[in-house]
């Protein structure tokens, strides 16, 4: 709860210094991004619903400068070309800021709308570090990076579990390949990569992987 009454005031601090000159509204848009159907909904869900109660907690102190919060949804379904049209849906709505989205291959195109609409985003879960490295000033995280993470795995592999042979398995997303990539790039020389590939989402035979892996 607390993580999420910090990402509200963060997007509401970066909405009022991004708004300028833009149409005064009797309340402050909010736009949620996330997914919140398909096969990763619980996570957009249990995001949606945390910064919900955050805003309504906000509302019960009386809004900010006076105003009432208003969340408006975006349901991406954790796919990039939905995650560009939610964009442009929110943007349309008259957001002041976003929170969201969820994952770095709906965040990075989405940021793009965002950037040109001079609207602010802050993400709590994309890591890719691509999304931050573009030079778009409304652009924010509250999560490491993979190249923090992946270092901080191989890390642990090679000084804690001191395993010297590995497979490295993604499941071809831009988060899951860029954290495998990040790893596999920090494990060097300290330890033999005997696989490096991919499988796909929503995939229930793995025989083909597992045999790669085992000869």
């Amino acid at each position: 709860m607390r993580r999420f009454i910090i990402f509200l005031t963060a997007i509401l601090l970066l909405a009022v210094l991004f708004s300028g000159c833009k149409k005064k509204e009797d309340v402050i848009k909010i736009g949620i991004a996330g997914p919140m159907t398909g096969a990763q909904a619980k996570m957009g869900t249990d995001f949606r619903n945390g910064v919900t109660i955050a805003a309504d907690e906000w509302n019960s102190r009386g809004g900010i400068l006076g105003k009432k919060i208003e969340i408006v949804i975006g349901d991406d379904q954790a796919d990039p070309k939905q995650a560009v049209a939610v964009a442009n849906k929110l943007v349309n709505e008259g957001v002041a800021g976003i929170i969201g989205h969820f994952n770095s291959s709906c965040s990075i195109p989405a940021s793009d709308v965002y950037n040109r609409a001079g609207i602010p985003m802050i993400t709590p879960a994309s890591t890719n570090p691509q999304l931050t490295e573009r030079g778009y000033r409304g652009v924010f995280r509250v999560c490491g990076r993979d190249d923090q993470q992946g270092k901080v795995a191989a890390e642990f592999i090679i000084n804690k579990l001191k395993i010297k042979r590995v497979a490295i398995i993604h499941d071809k997303t831009t988060y899951g390949q860029g954290l495998a990539d990040e790893f596999k790039k920090n494990l060097g020389s300290a330890a033999d990569v005997v696989y490096y590939g991919s499988i796909t989402q929503g995939d229930k035979d793995f025989k083909t992987v597992l045999t790669s892996i085992t000869t």
